[in-house]
């Protein structure tokens, strides 16, 4: 974290939420806490975190970014 005040401190997790609302959570209308729980987890752990491309990894997703520097 930057020192307090900083335009920068949060910009990582605002991309993220932003992301996420754009991509699940504004198309879906949830019965439960729980069930919006469920969703978004999944949106996260089978999607976003795996499959999803990311400008800061030149535009790969995180699975094959990883697979380009083991190799």
């Amino acid at each position: 974290m930057s020192k307090k005040g900083d335009c920068y401190d949060n910009a990582a997790m605002e991309s993220f939420f932003h992301s996420m609302k754009v991509e699940q959570v504004n198309d879906c209308r949830y019965q439960t806490r729980e069930e919006a729980k469920a969703d978004i987890f999944e949106h996260i752990e089978a999607y976003y975190n795996p499959i999803r491309r990311h400008s800061t990894l030149d535009y790969l997703s995180p699975r094959d970014f990883e697979n380009r520097k083991a190799a």
